[in-house]
This record gives C-alpha cells, sequence and structure tokens, in this order.
C-alpha cells in the first residue's frame, strides 16, 4: 500500500464527540477531508449543524446526533441513534468532556460526578459499544482524547485529572484486549490548546505568559493543530501503533 493511500480513510465512518467547536470540530473536519464520513456529536443534535454543514461541503456525508454526556442512559440511546444513521462505526473519536475548578477541599461531590461521568464513564460506554462492532468486523479505530493531565495533577482540577488518568489507562486496557481482534486504541494528549475548556487560562495574564514561555514552539495550539494527529491514528498507516497517547503540545514536555 502507498503512503497516500495509507492515509485514506474513504469508504470509512466516524463518530466524533464534543463536534460542535474546538478540537472536536476540527477533527471531525480532518476525517471528513481525509475520506470519511461522520456523525458528530454535542450536547444537543442542533448543536453540530456548523460542523456537519462544513463537513458536507467536502463532499463527504455527515450525521447530527445529540446527549448529555454524563447521563448513562443517554448514552446509550446516542449510541442505538448512531447505529440507526450510520450503519457501522469504524473510527471512534472521543473528545467530548468537561471542566470544573475548585480547590480540591471544597470541591463539590456534583462537579465531581459531572466530570467523571462525562470524561470517564461515556468513554468508556462508548468504547465498550462501538469497540464491540470493531471485534466482529476484525476492523477499528478508537481514539480517546486524554490531556497533559493524563501525566501531571494540575491545580484545582482533581476530577479532570483523575478522569484523564483513567482515559489514559483505559486506552492501554483496551489495546491490550482489542489488538488480536485488529482494533487499535490509541489517545491524543492535547497539550495547551485555545478551547472553551482553556479560557480560565487564557483570560489569567500571569499564567498564560507563564505557559506561552514554556512551549518550544512560542505558541498555543490552535484546533487545527490537532487534525494530523487524529487522522494518523485513524488510518491505516498507525496499524501497528496501539496503546499509545500521542502528545500534541508544541514541546511542552520537553521542556
Amino acid at each position: 500500500m502507498s503512503i497516500r493511500r495509507s492515509f485514506s480513510l474513504e469508504g470509512r465512518r466516524a463518530l466524533v464527540t464534543g463536534a460542535s467547536r474546538g478540537l472536536g470540530r476540527a477533527i471531525a473536519l480532518a476525517l471528513a477531508t481525509a475520506g470519511a464520513d461522520v456523525v458528530c456529536a454535542s450536547t444537543t443534535p442542533e448543536g453540530s449543524s456548523e460542523t456537519a454543514s462544513a463537513i458536507r461541503e467536502t463532499g463527504r456525508e455527515a450525521w447530527q446526533v445529540g446527549a448529555d454526556l454524563s447521563d448513562r442512559a443517554a448514552v446509550r440511546r446516542l449510541s442505538e441513534e448512531t447505529d440507526a444513521l450510520a450503519g457501522r462505526i469504524d473510527i471512534l473519536v472521543n473528545n467530548a468532556g468537561t471542566i470544573r475548578r475548585h480547590p480540591a477541599v471544597e470541591f463539590p461531590l456534583e462537579d465531581w460526578d459531572l466530570v467523571l461521568r462525562t470524561n470517564l464513564d461515556a468513554v468508556f460506554l462508548l468504547c465498550r459499544h462501538f469497540g464491540a462492532g470493531m471485534i466482529e468486523r476484525r476492523s477499528g479505530k478508537i481514539i480517546n482524547i486524554a490531556s497533559l493531565l493524563s501525566f501531571t495533577g494540575g491545580i484545582t482540577v482533581p476530577a479532570y485529572a483523575a478522569g484523564k488518568h483513567a482515559v489514559a489507562g483505559l486506552t492501554k486496557a483496551l489495546a491490550n484486549e482489542w489488538a488480536e481482534h485488529n482494533v487499535q486504541v490509541n489517545a491524543i494528549a492535547p497539550g495547551y490548546f485555545r478551547t472553551d475548556n482553556t479560557q480560565a487560562l487564557q483570560d489569567h495574564p500571569e499564567r498564560s505568559k507563564s505557559i506561552t514561555e514554556r512551549i518550544p514552539a512560542g505558541r498555543w495550539g490552535e484546533p487545527s493543530d490537532i487534525g494530523g494527529a487524529a487522522v494518523f491514528l485513524a488510518s491505516s498507516a498507525s496499524d501497528y501503533v496501539n496503546g499509545h497517547v500521542l502528545v500534541v503540545d508544541g514541546g511542552w514536555t520537553a521542556r
């Protein structure tokens, strides 16, 4: 197979959660540009309408589904609706997530539950549901969105850090089980990107300055910077890559 063909996603169907904006939108568009048809998931079915329209402009097919990923029953319904719309999912991208910031001694239990249900439970449930079909077909790609906080603890984000550590571990656990079925499970750990989740850091002059100074690239990531990594892990070019957490951070962890 030629290098160009190994990166092609022609004939494949993907589900991307959190596809309405930020990294999820960028990943959905990158997959479509590489040839995939994409199911765009967000909190509401209409939430990804702009992303779906942009995908259709590339000539690919797009569908929209919606669910509150902190609700396990809603995650199940989203999975079933995706099956009905797309028929099968060859590429699953678990991108959607949320964050809450409080000192640990004051962290509300309801926020802890919200973050873990959204960032971890939903990831496992979607992996389990769509992974079953991939195992049966002996072909599939799962990309979980981890974080630099899969390796560090952060400040005032204990639930987010715990969840992202767990996502990295879950990625490796599933890779160990499913590699023999030709299903590759990997993760991307984005560094500091300009998204809604990092807005509080962007708005903090001292934190924003210190972060930028540490990044060898000299800038925060833009959502478009993550598309290439996603296409690689979704394509045949990564068929021998499994259980890996690919850091996309402008060099942050190298400093």
